[in-house]
């Protein structure tokens, strides 16, 4: 899968690959709640490392996904500074205790408990980083939109996402066209020399006619669609979405064992007096 948009066209050779749209989609749904819901790293690591296995299971192109994750990582640990930085007590607050293992000043000091806090943050959104992008590399856009139908969407959402979906390619090939055009004409864009304001400001000169090109392709699929009937019956099925195979059934029980987990710890969390929203193993 050398794609270096990491958007697939294409069905894969792997079990991730060849579940059904509805399988990814619900359960993607079921770990984003699931992620969002807990603060208790003893939920949390297992999805992470899970997310470490899909995604090696599915062999992928790594550069543009050691560059997204470099990314995430370095802007992860600049907000975790910043929480610091706004409130070095943070974790207290979480964990209901306080254990100061440094004293820098009045305000500033670190505590165990901010520790856990920052760490636990940390993989929570390496967590979600790596469900998601399992998710985008193992669908296609035409399974997406099945299985957005299958949680009940209205296809024509569905159609609009998938559409939107499989432009991003496009979108950005012509952009790379346009400049490489440009530059042929003896436009400067490099790097080292030209200065940022003026290389912002091609980009607007390549963006305006990407937008017009954009709108002239949506004018056509608008078309196209509507002398074929489109959207004049109240459902539709997709070509992509085939029956379920051994894996769809192992992980139809996965996301229904998540979802009710899900509905457990929620409801604990609503009705508990004693839940602290952050599990600290150290008290």
């Amino acid at each position: 899968m050398n794609n270096k948009f990491i958007i697939n066209f294409q069905p894969g050779d792997t079990v991730l690959h060849k579940l059904t749209g509805a399988t990814k989609v619900r359960l993607f749904v079921v770990l984003t709640v699931y992620l969002i819901m807990s603060w208790d790293l003893r939920l949390i690591l297992p999805v992470a490392i899970a997310g470490v296995v899909g995604l090696f299971s599915l062999k992928p192109n790594w550069k543009p996904i050691k560059f997204m994750f470099a990314f995430i990582v370095i802007l992860n640990l600049f907000n975790l500074f910043l929480f610091y930085i706004a409130d070095p007590d943070i974790g207290t607050k979480f964990c209901a205790s306080k254990t100061v293992l440094a004293q820098f000043t009045d305000y500033f000091y670190v505590s165990g408990e901010t520790l856990w806090y920052l760490f636990t943050r940390f993989i929570k959104i390496i967590a979600s980083f790596m469900v998601s992008i399992v998710f985008i590399l193992s669908i296609t856009p035409s399974e997406f939109a099945a299985g957005l139908y299958s949680i009940k969407v209205p296809y024509k959402i569905c159609t609009v996402v998938e559409l939107a979906y499989r432009c991003i390619p496009d979108i950005v090939r012509d952009y790379q066209n346009i400049s490489t055009s440009m530059q042929a004409r003896g436009v400067e864009m490099d790097k080292k020399k030209t200065k940022l304001f003026a290389r912002l400001k091609q980009a607007v000169l390549i963006i305006v006619p990407l937008l017009f090109s954009s709108f002239d392709k949506v004018g056509n699929i608008a078309n196209a669609m509507d002398l074929r009937g489109y959207g004049k019956l109240k459902k539709r099925s997709y070509y992509a979405e085939h029956e379920m195979t051994k894996a769809d059934k192992v992980f139809k029980v996965v996301y229904i064992v998540g979802l009710l987990i899900c509905i457990a710890y929620i409801a604990y969390k609503m009705f508990s007096p004693n839940y602290l929203q952050l599990w600290y193993p150290f008290v």
